[in-house]
């Protein structure tokens, strides 16, 4: 399995950054899919995560109502669309496979490189 994250940039603060990951293997559209992040000096911190079908999300605290995870199994494709975007929300963004639906970085498996997001005030 390989997981490769693209989208991250530079961004005013209030602007919007849509985050993709491209997965590979058969096993992609049977698993939950989330998003973390790790800010300088800081733990991963869970984003969101999505169900198999995408029938269920949940986000962190810090970016519910304005983070949005989605995906496209028939493209083996993951997105995280981050609106309202502030300097806080600065971080290295990954995406990760799940052995199961959590928020804990131990229930993943499979991690891409990650993505760099920076938010300018």
């Amino acid at each position: 399995v390989q997981l490769v994250e693209s989208g991250g940039g530079l961004v005013q603060a209030g602007g919007s950054l849509r985050l993709s990951c491209a997965a590979s293997g058969r096993t992609f559209s049977w698993s939950a899919m989330g998003w973390f992040r790790q800010g300088p000096g800081k733990e991963r911190e869970f984003v969101a995560v999505i169900s198999w079908n995408g029938g269920s999300t949940e986000y962190g605290d810090s970016v519910k109502g304005r983070f949005t995870i989605s995906r496209d199994n028939a493209k083996n494709m993951v997105y995280l669309q981050m609106n309202s975007l502030k300097p806080e929300d600065t971080a290295v963004y990954y995406c990760a496979r799940g052995l199961r639906y959590g928020r804990t970085p131990r229930e993943y498996n499979y991690w891409g490189q990650g993505t760099q997001v920076t938010v300018s005030s």
